[in-house]
């Protein structure tokens, strides 16, 4: 049998047509932005924050969970929310993510400790990957892959731009009104994100109760918890040949078999092993990875390094920032734009990881006693490389799939991005933690020591106010702790760009196809029918689709 997906990919061989009316995609596409805007804003918004939480809080060696912990539930509900869209369409599950997301954001507003703050964090991250999946593949749903490079690049655009506020909210809120405003900020957004919802997006839905794949679920919360755990206990809590590390090592490794073998035998599996027959998915999901790693271990702790190493205000370090988003901003859009005028795609993402990996060996070099613009350089060289790949790379993949896959593939794809995100950042604030408990012990004076008190309570505030001998070794124990690690994680660029040069360059597809049986749903210009063993565009009224149904099953 065959279908019309054939004539679908003839890239430029007739106009792209978008499954909505002009008018109606600037609402929908408004709704999808400031959702992503909720999860994408709360990635950094702690960033210029957090030496300031950490250290009213007294939990410095507790740092690192405060950004990892959102990542990490992220990480594991991206799958679920991708399978489950399929399923049952993906308007419901975007409104019960803001919601869940509010409410973390309420638990934050009002946490008193270490522990709770964690726990929000967690219940952000829970709603957090629904956001970022969802309002993806939602596009996808309604603008074929020809056209969708531009709105993929406004995406892009608005997490680089959500990347540049976050900072600076995060630091006029700790200079202000108090950091506590990081988590009450996301009300207000999530009210408009959630009537936005409700009121303008009109996604197609198919009706049926989903089939949950609660085994697959168990065992990939199982194994990517274990591997965050290892990675970011592991040469400092714990030693590598610790039992617990060991131990953990060992639950990660069965967990993930299982996952595997559990994946290849149900019927609805959360993620599917036949997407990685698919060359592109496996290329661009290992590149991803990789460019995680790099982007998440830079992002989360440039602020923080930039407040204690520079001395600068919690506000002023989020501007120190802008170069690295701007520059992301206007590579993102501008490519995204170019991809939809002319189908071309491939070299955007190597020259993105090649540049990376450049930036990163540059930031390795950097030194307190620096002006400050050399550093920005850098920053922004990072934010030209991801703003060429990132959102490239996402629609590669659903490029690759039919509409009745993308929410899926996408979700999968994002899964291991953010498994490179959650290493990064654990890996990196693990390894920084460690590194410079050992190096203040080597290198302050006893005296010293008992003028900083604990180190868990260190702070910006407290460290500009140390006499200048032991303001420089702190300042350059701190350098020296987090920059080598930039140099270590550098290769990483390298191996996405190799691996994205084998990419095959599928052509854009120009129009939508989408599963269907008699059923259907209108939903307002799109007429959405569920799954029988035949296709349709979804352009394409019912009416139209049984007279064209002999003609495909020939």
């Amino acid at each position: 049998m065959t279908t019309t997906s054939q004539g679908a990919h003839q890239g430029s061989a007739s106009a792209p047509t978008s499954t909505v009316p002009k008018g109606t995609i600037v609402p929908l596409f408004i709704g999808l932005m400031l959702a992503m805007l909720l999860a994408s804003l709360n990635q950094t918004v702690f960033s210029t924050a957090l030496p300031t939480i950490v250290g009213e809080l007294n939990g410095v060696s507790s740092m690192v969970w405060v950004i990892t912990a959102f990542i990490l539930a992220t990480t594991i509900v991206m799958p679920i929310y991708g399978k489950i869209g399929d399923q049952i369409g993906r308007k419901p599950l975007l409104i019960f993510a803001i919601s869940v997301f509010m409410v973390g954001s309420v638990v934050g507003g009002l946490a008193t400790d270490m522990g709770t703050l964690i726990v929000a964090r967690v219940i952000q991250g829970l709603g957090g990957g629904g956001l970022m999946i969802l309002s993806q593949a939602s596009i996808a749903d309604v603008v074929p892959a020809r056209e969708r490079g531009k709105y993929m690049g406004v995406m892009g655009g608005v997490f680089a731009l959500s990347s540049v506020i976050g900072p600076l909210l995060g630091g006029w809120f700790t200079d202000g009104p108090g950091w506590r405003w990081a988590f009450w900020i996301n009300i207000p957004i999530g009210v408009v994100a959630l009537l936005a919802a409700i009121l303008f997006l009109k996604l197609p839905r198919t009706y049926g109760r989903p089939t949950l794949d609660w085994g697959g679920m168990a065992l990939i919360a199982a194994a990517t918890t274990s591997m965050v755990l290892v990675t970011t206990w592991g040469g400092g809590t714990y030693a590598w040949t610790d039992p617990v590390i060991l131990g953990l090592i060992a639950v990660f490794v069965v967990t993930a078999a299982a996952f595997v073998l559990v994946e290849r035998r149900t019927a609805e599996p959360l993620i599917p092993m036949k997407l990685f027959r698919e060359r592109n998915f496996v290329l661009t999901t290992i590149a991803g990875l990789c460019i995680g790693v790099a982007m998440f271990g830079a992002l989360g702790y440039m602020p923080t390094y930039l407040q204690m190493s520079f001395g600068l205000d919690a506000s002023v370090a989020g501007l120190a920032m802008i170069p690295m988003m701007g520059a992301m901003l206007i590579t993102s859009t501008t490519s995204g734009a170019l991809v939809s005028k002319f189908g071309r795609y491939k070299w955007y993402p190597v020259a993105g990881a090649l540049i990376i990996a450049g930036a990163m060996a540059l930031l390795s070099q950097m030194d307190p006693h620096q002006p400050l613009w050399v550093a920005c350089t850098y920053l922004g060289l990072l934010g030209v490389g991801l703003g060429l790949s990132m959102q490239n790379l996402v629609l590669i993949v659903q490029n690759t799939f039919p509409a009745t896959m993308v929410g899926t593939a996408t979700a999968s794809n994002n899964y291991f991005r953010q498994i490179g995100a959650t290493l990064g950042s654990s890996l990196v604030g693990s390894l920084f933690a460690s590194r410079l408990v050992n190096l203040m012990a080597e290198r302050l004076p006893d005296s010293g020591a008992g003028q900083m008190g604990n180190t868990d309570s260190l702070t910006p505030a407290l460290v500009s106010g140390l006499p200048e001998p032991l303001h420089d070794l702190v300042i350059t124990a701190y350098s020296d702790a987090l920059t080598p690690i930039f140099l270590w994680i550098a290769p990483l660029g390298l191996i996405a760009a190799v691996l994205l040069m084998f990419v095959y360059e599928k052509p854009l597809a120009t129009r939508i196809e989408r599963s269907v049986d008699s059923e259907p749903l209108a939903t307002g210009n799109i007429s959405i029918v569920s799954t029988q063993p035949r296709q349709v565009s979804v352009h394409t009224s019912p009416a139209e689709a049984e007279a064209e149904a002999p003609v495909r099953s020939r």
